[in-house]
């Protein structure tokens, strides 16, 4: 048998927390059912030992010792009567009693006394009460009421054993409950292990039944979550993964085919040549971005970019990513436009990865934007500054928004391909914004253009005015 099963353990440790509170709980009902009889007995041999003492005048005279030994019978307390020279002038039938010289001079003092004694030889037990018999403030002798304890102790006796039994029928009743519920409880976890140790050997297909809407229920949900996100991440980087060695070839042929042209002299005249010179560098460009996205996404996924913090003017950021971008946007026939609200902050950012995440959705919407404006607005509203960059593109499909920030994520990938890029443009751009604490959404419609905003929280020791 393994030890360190849930079961066990689980079971272990509500056996131990059900014995700290029964055990406690079966002392003090005890000490309670005891103490209420005792503090019963007590009380009421003390007030007869009492009255007695008030009541005897002359501890010599034979009616006195015959009424006490009637008494005794009538209230089944034995009645002890002893004079000033401490012997016995009347017993009611306890053999072996007897009292200290302690005692006897608290008696003389004028003090009562309480004890418990064992009757020899009957070992019978009593609890007894002993009062001063005074006769004109002279010390006559002591009068003692002796009320037999045994039916007490038998009682308690009695109810230990059923305290006893009732604690082991509790015990193992709670131990067959506690044996029940530890196995359904790590029935599911064990069908999670199994599940988890499947994914693991990239069985990705593999689902959990969810029974409960506990906290079981919810970790078997979020083992299938993990699941269908594994299966797509895998199913996406083999497709980039694909569309990257596709992205790689096809700028490597050019080169190698352009290159053997020029060197065998494969051309025409110079304007030939210099076509030819204009594609290699072209597709060097496009390699050379291609391979920088990458090696920039594996920083990212590494923790080893580093950011140099200071405070900028995103609007001077913004005005900069627009001036690198505007020829291309002229080639292609597109407006731009900047608006930003007066008394911006400046906030605390690194600037060159900031322009860098201006440029790669300036160029994304460029690229695709065939007509139209493309608006940068900049706004602040003591809570935060938000950017929006829109164009009237082609848009993205209502359900790929919530994949393209993904890395290995591509938009309908023909459509991509003819487009240019590599499906990283996106993951960079939101790595780089969280970074930097800030926050990027997208709103789209197929034809009527896309928009990304940009939110970065400000606060008053993060900002300085400009």
């Amino acid at each position: 048998m393994k030890w360190d099963k849930i079961v066990l353990k689980l079971g272990g440790i509500i056996m131990i927390l059900f014995l700290v509170v029964l055990l406690p709980l079966g002392f003090v009902v005890n000490q309670i059912f005891s103490g209420f009889y005792f503090n019963e007995i007590q009380e009421e041999t003390e007030v007869l030992s009492q009255r007695y003492a008030r009541t005897i005048k002359s501890i010599e005279n034979p009616m006195t010792h015959s009424m006490f030994e009637s008494l005794a019978d009538l209230t089944n307390k034995e009645v002890i009567i002893l004079n000033k020279e401490k012997k016995e002038v009347t017993n009611s039938g306890v053999s072996g009693f007897a009292i200290s010289e302690g005692e006897f001079n608290e008696l003389l003092s004028g003090n009562p006394i309480t004890k418990q004694i064992e009757e020899i030889p009957n070992k019978h037990k009593f609890y007894v009460s002993g009062h001063p018999i005074s006769t004109s403030g002279d010390f006559i002798g002591a009068v003692f009421v002796l009320t037999s304890v045994d039916g007490i102790y038998d009682s308690i006796s009695k109810v230990r054993n059923f305290l006893i039994l009732s604690g082991f029928g509790a015990l193992f009743l709670a131990l067959g409950f506690t044996f029940m519920i530890s196995r359904k409880m790590s029935a599911p976890l064990l069908k999670m292990e199994k599940a988890t140790r499947q994914l693991t050997r990239g069985n990705l297909d593999v689902r959990l039944e969810v029974s409960s809407r506990d906290e079981i229920g919810s970790l078997s949900q979020a083992i299938n979550d993990l699941a269908q996100e594994l299966n797509r991440y895998r199913t996406n980087r083999r497709e980039f993964f694909a569309d990257i060695s596709h992205e790689l070839r096809t700028p490597i042929s050019y080169l190698q085919g352009y290159a053997q042209v020029l060197r065998e002299g494969y051309y025409q005249n110079n304007d030939e040549k210099q076509q030819y010179l204009k594609i290699i560098q072209d597709e060097s460009n496009r390699l050379t971005q291609l391979i920088n996205d990458v090696f920039e996404l594996s920083k990212m996924e590494e923790a080893r970019i580093d950011l140099n913090f200071d405070y900028v003017n995103i609007s001077e950021i913004a005005e900069q990513a627009l001036s690198k971008v505007q020829r291309e946007a002229q080639i292609k026939g597109l407006n731009t436009s900047l608006r930003v609200t007066n008394h911006l902050p400046l906030i605390k950012a690194d600037s060159v990865r900031m322009e860098q995440i201006f440029i790669n959705l300036l160029s994304n919407a460029i690229r695709y934007s065939n007509e139209g404006l493309i608006k940068v607005e900049i706004v602040f509203n003591h809570k935060y500054l938000k950017v929006d960059i829109a164009d009237n593109g082609i848009g993205i499909p209502k359900e790929e928004l919530p994949y393209i920030f993904e890395r290995f994520h591509r938009v309908e990938k023909s459509r991509s391909r003819d487009f240019g890029g590599t499906g990283l443009g996106l993951a960079i751009v939101k790595q780089l914004v969280e970074l930097q604490n800030g926050s990027i959404t997208v709103d789209s419609q197929i034809g009527n253009g896309t928009r990304f905003t940009l939110s970065f929280p400000i606060e008053e020791e993060n900002y300085e005015k400009i």
